[in-house]
């Protein structure tokens, strides 16, 4: 199991370049269109060279994350969750 760490929450028109990849790879794969102030979080996967991207407003709950990552073999750190239920359950 790896331990899945908050990069940062970025609206899609303020996201570092080098994440951009990792992010229109999840939108391909969900045939989702990203709005310019739509809010993205980054989450580093310990143990890989490779970032999971969560597009905040797809969840209604901090659970649905959990589920993604635990399908992924992944689990959130405990500051990590926290961050996150502030921005899910908004």
């Amino acid at each position: 199991m790896f331990i899945a760490t908050l990069v940062g929450i970025f609206k899609y028109m303020e996201l570092p370049e080098k994440y951009g990849p990792f992010v229109q790879y999840k939108a391909s794969i969900e045939d989702k269109s990203i709005k310019e102030d739509e809010e993205i979080a980054i989450l580093n996967v310990t143990g890989t060279e490779s970032y999971h991207v969560l597009f905040i407003e797809s969840y209604k709950s901090i659970a649905e994350i959990e589920k993604e990552l635990d399908d992924a073999d992944a689990k959130l750190n405990y500051s990590s969750k926290k961050i996150l239920e502030e921005h899910v359950n908004t």
